[in-house]
């Protein structure tokens, strides 16, 4: 620990203390340039061989650890093939890697030890662009930020995409990665591509390897699976994407009470073109964002880089988590209020950093170009410091760590979900500062997609992000009550989880879920008949054997299971198996007062 606090003082130096390093973190976050870039998610002993994998956070969920025999890193096509050739006349299990592994699932793990990963790392070339067709062909291990500046050189424009731009091609499609619009198609980046080309094992005809050319209008049936695949019909080579003329965006964040906020989220999508929502539930406020198209001669040459996502000192990160576990240990909840309401406030009155001219803020609207406003990521423009600076998850230093809980409500169902979580802040005002310390939860519109495995209708993703202990045994504050939110929404509300975040309980039973389930398996068993691109992973939250939850003492406490038992919870610490306290049927790990409770900080 950081701090040594007495009981009777410690909430209030708490607080204090959180106060102050919030402000030492946002000014961090404002002025520090560059930072030590992420490390390879794959690691191995011996050159490419004996090596193991992880996402970009360090921690699988479960906290298992991912191995295979070997790494391949094809830099073409035709290499790309030759891999997967071998790889299937051996009968070997394969799966991707990408360069920065951002899914915190376990879509990159292979089963047992004698596997193959398959890095896009050095997929990252430009293969054709055509500016009077508005077509963009790229390898999947192009990111994000590579896509949006390619177009931006040909005057095009991908119109939607997630907001970090260190995600690649290959994974964004492997996931159904999206940003938020009910407009046009919608928000899915999947539904801006025309052609896909993908490598799957082959019969000895086809000399163990297939490359697949997948449009709409040729292979429908295919071209639908392979748009959302989590990895599981082979390794995607090249996309086509169709874009749209460069165009200006012009942003403006308001603040305001949440009171009609259960209608406001219904209908504000329908409104502006790129809206989202930022809502601080402990507070009562929301932060709506009104973005909306401006025509490209518009005046203004704005650029949003996202403080969240650029460089951090190391120190003031590690400072700011040593801060977080003391509230955890001392369950400090006003001093997690005081920092929470420190930190949004801070965030909106610098405008999440957005500026109108790539250097100051100068007021509402920002105008600016969609390859500049779209999406950010600036921690990754780095140099090799010996991680003086990071990306605040950087896991080789003490800094963020979390658990991501992200689903898609029907818009239909929006507003009651909504007042239940309000519900649950008006029996305990203190229990949600938690995720609002972590920027509170972000709200994206979505529409339904003809990929099988894409979203279903018109919906709300609700991104919510929390402290995760260290020790997986330690319970949370009021861990309840983002639980019971959980639960509600998996359960009495049937949403959708994101495939590449989410702890293990919200993918049982998940596929039932999709009315194209069938379709999609009827692909994956022609392209891939005997599984070599198959996990344990993907069989379990393809409902094809077994179950994503994992049963065993504490197994709740990480989302591994729901508990039916106090042993799932941290009976010795006080926190029992209970039903919930809005949506009675869920079972969740309550704080119960009279137990007696060994205390333990987290180390």
């Amino acid at each position: 620990m950081a701090f040594g606090y007495s009981h009777l003082y410690g909430s209030q130096n708490a607080a204090l203390w959180h106060t102050l390093l919030g402000l030492l973190c946002i000014f961090t976050l404002v002025f520090t340039a560059v930072s030590t870039p992420p490390e390879d998610p794959v690691k191995c002993v011996s050159g490419n061989t004996n090596c193991t994998v992880t996402n970009s956070y360090g921690v699988f969920p479960d906290r298992s650890t991912c191995r295979a025999a070997s790494v391949a890193y094809p830099t073409t096509e035709d290499e790309l093939i030759s891999i997967v050739a071998a790889a299937t006349k051996a009968g070997r299990k394969m799966r991707v890697t990408t360069r920065y592994s951002h899914s915190i699932t376990k879509l990159v793990c292979t089963d047992g030890t004698d596997g193959l990963f398959i890095s896009t790392k050095f997929l990252n070339h430009t293969v054709g662009a055509d500016a009077e067709a508005m077509t963009l062909t790229v390898e999947s291990g192009v990111t994000l930020r590579q896509l949006i500046a390619e177009a931006a050189k040909v005057g095009l424009a991908l119109p939607y995409a997630p907001y970090w731009w260190g995600l690649t091609v290959g994974g964004m499609m492997g996931t159904g990665a999206h940003g938020s619009s009910l407009w046009g198609k919608g928000s899915a980046v999947h539904d801006y591509v025309n052609e896909i080309r993908l490598v799957s094992p082959g019969s000895i005809s086809d000399g163990f390897a297939k490359v697949r050319v997948l449009t709409e209008t040729t292979t429908p049936d295919e071209f639908n699976a392979a748009k959302v695949s989590l990895g599981v019909l082979g390794v995607i080579s090249q996309v086509t994407f169709k874009l749209q003329p460069m165009f200006k965006r012009s942003l403006t964040y308001t603040m305001r009470n949440d009171s009609d906020f259960g209608d406001q989220a219904v209908t504000f999508g329908k409104k502006h073109e790129f809206a989202d929502m930022l809502w601080l539930p402990s507070q009562g406020k929301v932060v709506y964002r009104r973005d909306d198209r401006v025509a490209v001669n518009t005046s203004g040459n704005g650029l949003y880089d996202f403080l969240p996502f650029r460089s951090q000192l190391s120190v003031a990160i590690a400072i700011i988590r040593s801060s977080e576990e003391t509230q955890e240990t001392f369950r400090d909840a006003n001093g997690k209020c005081v920092g929470a309401t420190l930190i949004s406030s801070t965030l909106f009155a610098t405008s999440y950093g957005l500026t109108n001219n790539g250097i100051i803020f100068t007021g509402y609207p920002v105008i600016g170009s969609q390859n500049r406003m779209m999406s950010s990521g600036s921690c990754l423009d780095s140099l090799q410091d010996g991680l003086i600076t990071a990306c605040a998850w950087d896991s080789r230093i003490k800094g963020e760590f979390f658990h991501q809980t992200t689903f898609s409500v029907s818009l239909t169902q929006v507003k009651s979900f909504i007042n239940d979580i309000k519900s649950l802040v008006k029996i305990e005002p203190k229990s949600l500062c938690g995720l609002e310390l972590h920027y509170g939860i972000l709200m994206r519109y979505v529409t339904s997609s003809p990929a099988y495995l894409g979203k279903e209708t018109e919906a709300l993703d609700f991104d919510i992000t929390y402290y995760r202990a260290n020790d997986p045994l330690t319970p949370r504050l009021y861990e309840d009550f983002i639980e019971e939110i959980e639960q509600i929404a998996l359960f009495k509300y049937n949403a959708l989880p994101h495939w590449g975040k989410n702890r293990n309980l919200a993918f049982d039973g998940v596929f039932r879920k999709y009315k194209n389930a069938p379709m999609f398996l009827k692909v994956k068993e022609n392209y891939d008949p005997t599984g070599l691109f198959s996990s344990e992973w993907t069989n379990q939250i393809l409902g094809i054997k077994g179950n994503a939850t994992i049963v065993k003492d504490g197994c709740a406490l990480e989302g591994l299971c729901i508990c039916s038992e106090d042993a799932h919870c941290a009976p010795t610490r006080g926190y029992l198996c209970r039903p919930g306290k809005v949506y009675k049927e869920a079972r969740v790990c309550t704080r119960v007062s009279g137990i007696n409770v060994v205390q333990s900080a987290s180390y």
